[in-house]
């Protein structure tokens, strides 16, 4: 008996986070440029585009393809998006310190937020009881 699992719900709720984590971004960045400045603001895009674009490289990589896959490809393809998710994250961090020098508070506080935005969205989706991913085939 072979297991496949079905990726359009997955893909769906992974892009659903993406969206959230942007608009996390977009309240953070209006926030700091309200309460602080404008270098405020640029510094929180940047730790929340970091944080949306990772998670985006992470979906395309691991979610991405075929709609159908074996169990063992899935847990494959879904470590190759963390480990890119993670690489993406640090250089995406280094380069913004390197070149930009942005506030460092609003930057991380920025990321902070996309992150918590992630959990939030799987646990969200997680307590409204999502639909079995894996079909059984028998062959």
């Amino acid at each position: 008996m072979a297991i496949t699992i079905e990726l359009p719900d997955v893909r769906r709720l992974a892009f659903e986070v993406v969206l959230r984590q942007a608009g996390v971004t977009v309240a953070a960045v209006f926030t700091c440029w309200m309460i602080g400045s404008a270098n405020d603001a640029v510094s929180a895009l940047l730790g929340g585009a970091i944080g949306t674009v990772a998670t985006l490289a992470m979906a395309f990589i691991a979610f991405g393809g075929q709609a159908r896959r074996s169990a063992p490809q899935v847990v494959a393809f879904f470590f190759a998006g963390e480990l890119a998710k993670l690489v993406l994250m640090v250089s995406l961090f280094i380069a913004a310190w390197h070149w930009m020098r942005p506030a460092p508070i609003p930057m991380l506080a920025a990321y902070g937020a996309t992150f918590l935005a992630y959990w939030v969205a799987l646990a969200a989706r997680g307590r409204g009881g999502m639909q079995p991913l894996a079909k059984r085939e028998i062959g």
